[in-house]
């Protein structure tokens, strides 16, 4: 009977799920601007909250798919080519209006040249799309961003910044944000075959999975909300580039796909993997700059906000412009 109710509350919010979404950012940052204080409290709770959704997300996903997902060498190729070779031209382009400011230039860069290798596979699920073929590309995405940012940083700006990228956040993230919930998923999966507490964790978390992206929502936007506040002026300047990154990002992956004849669910995984930017990875990355380039910090926070924002507006768009064109395309 536990079970039942928890599928029926679970039910309820996945029908409600935009417009909880959306009052857990206006939560999160009300809370923030009205008690900044609490700004160092809700930024510690963004890892486990986001760890502990990944856990959930990945409980959802039959696990002896991945595999497949793995020997889907289109897809792979389709994410890769449109990651590190479409999009490093589209950001260079987008930035050509803020070229003249260093630190804009460089938090811009910094977000937008490495894809998501975390809540994305959430936001894809959400949408219908393949988020079994996104959790086994991230290992590759998050290694090829590792090797790859630097070599644009060094195109872009020069080696000043190179300087000062290191790796430990992307291993972090690897670990914290892959390995561990995954593996903790696959643990749990196998005691559900055995055993009814298994069966009662599935549930448990299943019913939890609008409850945990609402906090993450709460606790990212909250946590960021008064810094961005201090700097709006300088801010405003990349919003409107963060936005049309979005809206450029719905065709080209859609292209990039079609050119790789891939099915529905794998044609909205790849639009997400190539809109959606590693800016929780990266903003420790931002922090290490140097104080001539502290800005470029709020500039990645920045494009968090613009990007959940965005992320709902494809949840509820995307399954409906996809499977249009795609019909449009047999006809």
């Amino acid at each position: 009977m536990g079970i039942v109710k928890m599928g029926t509350a679970a039910a309820w919010m996945e029908r409600h799920q935009i417009g909880l979404y959306l009052a857990a950012i206006i939560g999160g940052g009300a809370a923030g601007w009205l008690a900044p204080h609490s700004a160092g409290a809700l930024e510690q709770a963004i890892n486990p909250v986001l760890g502990l959704l990944l856990y959930a997300t990945f409980l959802g996903i039959p696990l002896a798919a991945i595999g497949t997902a793995i020997r889907d060498l289109r897809f792979m190729a389709t994410v890769l080519i449109l990651n590190f070779a479409v999009v490093p031209v589209v950001v260079f382009a987008l930035t050509r209006f803020i070229a003249g400011d260093q630190a804009l230039l460089v938090g811009v860069l910094l977000v937008l040249l490495t894809p998501c290798i975390d809540y994305v596979i959430v936001f894809t699920g959400l949408a219908g799309g393949a988020n079994d073929r996104l959790l086994a590309a991230s290992p590759v995405l998050m290694l090829a961003q590792m090797m790859l940012l630097p070599l644009y940083l060094l195109v872009f700006v020069g080696p000043d910044v190179v300087s000062v990228i290191h790796p430990g956040p992307f291993v972090q993230a690897l670990v914290g944000f892959i390995l561990v919930p995954l593996a903790l998923a696959a643990l749990t999966q196998a005691l559900a075959r055995r055993a009814k507490a298994g069966r009662v964790i599935m549930a448990l978390m299943h019913t939890l999975m609008v409850p945990l992206m609402m906090a993450t929502l709460a606790v990212v936007v909250g946590s960021q909300i008064v810094g961005v506040r201090h700097e709006l002026g300088a801010l405003l300047a990349v919003v409107p580039l963060y936005a049309a990154f979005l809206l450029v990002m719905v065709p080209v992956g859609m292209l990039a796909a079609r050119q790789a004849r891939l099915d529905v669910p794998a044609t909205r995984a790849v639009v997400f993997s190539g809109a959606t930017r590693n800016s929780l990875v990266i903003l420790p990355l931002a922090l290490a700059l140097p104080e001539p380039l502290a800005l470029a910090a709020l500039v990645v926070v920045t494009q968090t906000l613009v990007e959940l924002i965005g992320m709902l507006l494809y949840v509820r768009f995307l399954p409906l412009l996809i499977p249009a064109a795609r019909r449009e395309q047999l006809t």
